[in-house]
């Protein structure tokens, strides 16, 4: 007997052998499921015997998962959300409204959409539940491929050579739910701050503070778009230090409205929007079906409507000096 000749695989098993390659060890897979030990390995060898074929092998003091066990490894996201949708649908039907969200998202919405999320959902979906990760766009699309999420919210900039949404996101369901202006960031006085839309061009001379990995990278395309390379003087992915650098008269920046819109803008600086060309796309990654489980549904909207709220919310492109509120 073989893998492709039995059908009958128990969704659970599937679970197991995933949190083997997972977490490397029987151990470890049985506290991810929160199992006993030898109640994950009686489970294991039943499917073995089952299917006629070892799914894992010993390994010094560890075990690692065969062919056959990389096989249904590699399947198991796709059945058990394929599974979680049915049992959503089936719920729904009874009338039920309760589920558990495993949800992924960049640094700049966590304090900006995320918050708002979670108020809107224990207003209007009090059985839903969900739990939050920080991470940048190609772990979290990761994340959702391995089945450690159910939704990633990301984004990508334009003409991106990295972006996670491309290859590195095959198989799963990649969605546009929003955009968010690029603000160039300068000190107060800068000559560029007469201008309603800042000229990148006019800025080739000046020392330049970078972000994130992707930001910097959008920074180097952007500035390679207007005719030169920017002296990077300072690199941090911290949002409140680039603004204070910029204060500083240190150098100038790009950051995101978001980022920007996540803490009490410093005296002594001013955003201005780039040309809305150069606004990144905000997506959410899911595996494909995911949408049919009514708790993922319920995110999913409820991520769509704040994300307008934010972009509704926002300040009117142009000089805006530091006065303490709050951007969004």
């Amino acid at each position: 007997m073989t893998v492709f000749d039995d059908p009958d695989i128990d969704p659970h098993a599937l679970r197991v052998v995933k949190a083997i390659a997972d977490e490397g060890s029987i151990t470890g897979a049985a506290a991810a499921l929160g199992y006993s030990q030898p109640a994950i390995s009686q489970q294991l060898k039943r499917l073995e015997l089952r299917l006629g074929v070892p799914l894992v092998e010993r390994v010094g003091r560890s075990v690692r998962l065969t062919e056959a066990g990389r096989i249904l490894a590699r399947h198991a996201p796709a059945v058990t959300t394929a599974l979680d949708a049915a049992a959503g649908e089936l719920a729904e039907l009874r009338g039920l409204r309760a589920g558990r969200v495993r949800l992924v998202g960049f640094p700049s919405a966590s304090p900006t959409v995320v918050p708002r999320l979670l108020a809107e959902l224990e207003a209007r979906h009090t059985g839903v539940t969900v739990t939050y990760l920080e991470a940048e766009p190609p772990e979290a699309v990761e994340a959702v491929r391995e089945d450690r999420a159910d939704i990633a919210l990301t984004f990508s900039y334009p003409g991106d050579r990295d972006d996670p949404h491309g290859p590195s996101a095959r198989g799963l369901s990649v969605r546009t739910v929003g955009t968010d202006d690029l603000l160039a960031v300068l000190p107060v006085g800068h000559r560029a701050a007469a201008s309603a839309v800042v000229d990148v061009a006019g800025l080739a001379e000046e020392k330049w503070i970078a972000g994130c990995p992707r930001c910097r990278g959008h920074l180097l395309e952007l500035c390679a778009r207007a005719g030169f390379e920017p002296h990077i003087a300072f690199e941090t992915d911290n949002f409140v230090a680039v603004e204070g650098l910029v204060a500083q008269g240190i150098g100038v920046a790009t950051l995101p409205r978001m980022a920007v819109a996540s803490f009490p803008q410093l005296p002594g600086v001013v955003t201005l929007a780039l040309p809305p060309t150069e606004s990144r796309t905000i997506h959410v990654v899911t595996a494909h079906g995911a949408e049919r489980v009514p708790a993922v549904r319920a995110v999913l909207a409820g991520i769509e409507h704040v994300l307008q709220g934010v972009s509704d919310g926002r300040p009117a492109a142009g000089p805006r000096a530091g006065s303490g509120r709050r951007d969004g």
